[in-house]
Order: C-alpha cells, then sequence, then structure tokens
C-alpha cells in the first residue's frame, strides 16, 4: 500500500485509478460521471491537495482511494478495485485516510455522504451541504420542495444512527 500527493502521482498511477473507478462506477450506478480528463485536470491543478491510496499485488495496482487534502480536513471520495479482498476497502478509505490526517495535523477526515457501514470504523453521521443550479424554475421548485421533506427525513436518520455509534452522551452506566 502507498499513499501518494503531488508529483509522485504519475500517470500510471492515475491509468490505474481510472480502472478502479470505472469498475466501481459499472457495479454500483452503471454510469461513472467523472471522465478520463477529469483526473488528468486534477493532477495539473490540484496534485499538491490530491492523496492517492493505491494497493499492489504480486506488481499490479489493485485498488484505490482518491482524497482531497483541505486547510483542516481530508475529504475522501472515491474508491475503487479491481481484485476484492477482505477489509481491503476500509484498510484504503479509512484507516490510510486517518493515519494521513494525523500525520498532516488535519483535525478530521469526512469519510464522504452515505453508508452506515461507516458506522462500524467510528465515523459518525452528519448533515452535508451541498449546492445546485436548475436552469428550469419549475423543476427547480419541484427539487427543492421535496429537498425541504428530505431535509427532516434525514435528520431523523441522523439522529437514529448517531445513537448507534461509538460514542455515548451523558454518564456512563454502572457495572452490574
Amino acid at each position: 500500500i502507498v499513499a501518494l500527493t503531488g508529483t509522485a502521482i504519475e500517470p500510471a498511477h492515475w491509468q490505474a485509478f481510472w480502472r478502479f473507478y470505472q469498475d466501481t462506477g459499472a457495479r454500483k450506478w452503471g454510469s461513472p460521471y467523472l471522465t478520463r480528463a477529469f483526473f488528468d485536470a486534477a493532477q495539473a491543478r490540484l496534485r499538491d491537495d490530491i492523496l492517492l491510496v493505491l494497493a499492489r499485488r504480486d506488481r499490479r495496482w489493485v485498488a484505490g482511494a482518491l482524497n482531497f487534502i483541505g486547510r483542516d480536513t481530508l475529504f475522501g471520495r472515491y474508491w475503487g478495485c479491481t481484485e476484492d479482498h477482505p477489509f481491503l476497502h476500509f484498510e484504503l478509505c479509512y484507516y490510510q485516510a486517518i493515519e494521513a490526517a494525523i500525520a498532516r495535523g488535519l483535525s478530521r477526515v469526512e469519510a464522504g455522504a452515505q453508508g452506515e457501514h461507516k458506522l462500524a470504523r467510528g465515523y459518525l453521521p452528519v448533515a452535508t451541504h451541498s449546492l445546485h443550479w436548475i436552469a428550469d424554475e419549475g423543476f427547480a421548485r419541484a427539487v427543492a420542495q421535496y429537498l425541504r421533506a428530505e431535509a427532516a427525513a434525514v435528520g431523523e436518520e441522523i439522529e437514529v444512527l448517531t445513537a448507534y455509534g461509538p460514542f455515548r452522551r451523558g454518564p456512563a452506566a454502572e457495572p452490574d
């Protein structure tokens, strides 16, 4: 396993990650929305703000995780693999990210939206913020109405899932 940033990320690394991204997209969503050119542009413009974690087996890259380095946060965003190995996803996406954040003095790791599986690794759910522009006013109103209703449901889900997290509020339970 290697964690690369800046000029240490070579074209061969991006080519391997592109295969991982394509594979994950094909299995989960059917249509990956980022282009190969996006990754080249990211390397050209953001190279020092990228942490690419790759795993190799028998001299072949088999999995990778793409993270973006912020002022105080490491943002985990994409994962993919061409071979399945137990716990490799968690190692690359979570444990390596946490180690990198500590080494860089970052205060937190944001592992991305979605995924109750993250609770098992100590990541509590938090509300995320995103901005979108929709040209059609009628459609924009419909989406806005839906999002208002969804916000309440998401808030409730965050509350329920947080109760299953590794941290508790209030006094500790008395031992039996």
